[in-house]
């Protein structure tokens, strides 16, 4: 692979870029004063004519990075999924048993993948998050709610992605979600990558990287309900990750999240819609219920969409369980 150089001109200088290539480089030097349309076609030319002359000719199959995977054979082509809206308080305790006592509704009801809201064991604030953080790679007492997801998902025999709640690592926090399988066992540790810093003047200030650290990879994990991808929350804002995704063999993403009554009403719907269509699969995401008198009001309305950018299923913002059919031979008859 050839590479490319272009050297950028300083800020204040009206310019446009010119190429010089060499037997090793393509190389674009920006020259002041030089904006004409002339430059601007000569400018097409000397690029078509160095890339031919250099061998860097672009190829279709070579223009998405990771190359794409078949999409794998998963164990099953049709199963439920439950998404969970859960209403949070500040008790801990509380919070966990609640959600225990609702995947287990939700197994009971045929649900074999149970998807939780983000940060469902306390309120989503910069002070609660230390507060209600867990070491998750110590388990046991020191991870509540994991452990209860991990005894859950055994005892039920259902994958669980767990959501997300605050975790403890050394001296950090994160963001992260927990995947289990059916025999109980972890399967995968997702960390938030983008933080959501937000500051609309006179409607919404939130900074999640006051307290959190970014998570640093993405994270597909295969299951026996097929290969999943994860993102929380505003990880959906970011068409690269659904790709790296959907080129790695996904059948399905989910986001856990929490969208505010500003950008929840804007985008929560449209971005799940967008990420299935962009990828031609299923999106499923999971938001805690209203809670109007806490300092964070999340928007509610989890939703599951199709392949083709089709609501399926979805709700208003109150507590409750969706249980919906997801049939994975439709994504090669949309493909």
């Amino acid at each position: 692979m050839k590479a490319i150089v272009i050297t950028r001109p300083p800020p204040s200088s009206s310019s446009t870029c010119f190429l010089h290539s060499t037997n090793s480089t393509l190389s674009f030097k920006f020259l002041s004063n030089s904006s004409n349309l002339d430059n601007k076609r000569n400018l097409a030319k000397s690029l078509h004519s160095a890339t031919m002359e250099s061998g860097s000719v672009l190829k279709a199959e070579e223009a998405r990075v990771p190359a794409a995977l078949p999409l794998p054979t998963s164990p099953v082509t049709k199963f439920k999924i439950a998404l969970c809206q859960l209403s949070v308080t500040t008790y801990k305790e509380r919070n966990i048993a609640h959600a225990q006592q609702s995947i287990e509704d939700a197994a009971d009801k045929g649900a074999q993948l149970i998807l939780l809201p983000e940060i469902w064991n306390g309120p989503y604030s910069n002070d609660s998050f230390p507060v209600y953080a867990e070491d998750i790679d110590a388990g046991g007492d020191a991870s509540p709610s994991t452990r209860m997801l991990s005894e859950v998902s055994r005892s039920r025999k259902v994958t669980i992605i767990g959501g997300s709640i605050p975790e403890r690592s050394d001296d950090k926090l994160y963001n992260s979600c927990c995947v289990f399988g059916t025999d109980g066992k972890l399967l995968a540790k997702h960390r938030k990558i983008h933080l959501f810093d937000i500051d609309i003047p006179g409607k919404m200030t939130f900074k999640e990287s006051r307290t959190l650290t970014a998570g640093a990879r993405p994270t597909i994990v295969d299951t026996e309900v097929g290969r999943i991808g994860i993102g929380i929350c505003y990880d959906i804002r970011f068409q690269e990750l659904a790709a790296i995704y959907a080129a790695r063999g996904a059948h399905l993403l989910c986001y856990p999240g929490a969208f505010n009554m500003t950008t929840g009403p804007l985008h929560w719907e449209l971005l799940q819609r967008a990420r299935a269509a962009d990828c031609q699969l299923y999106v499923a995401t999971c938001s805690p219920a209203r809670d109007s008198g806490s300092s964070y009001v999340a928007w509610g309305h989890s939703t599951l969409v199709g392949p083709f950018g089709e609501v399926l299923v979805t709700t208003e913002h109150e507590e409750t369980t969706l249980i919906a059919e997801i049939d994975y031979s439709v994504i090669e008859q949309r493909r």
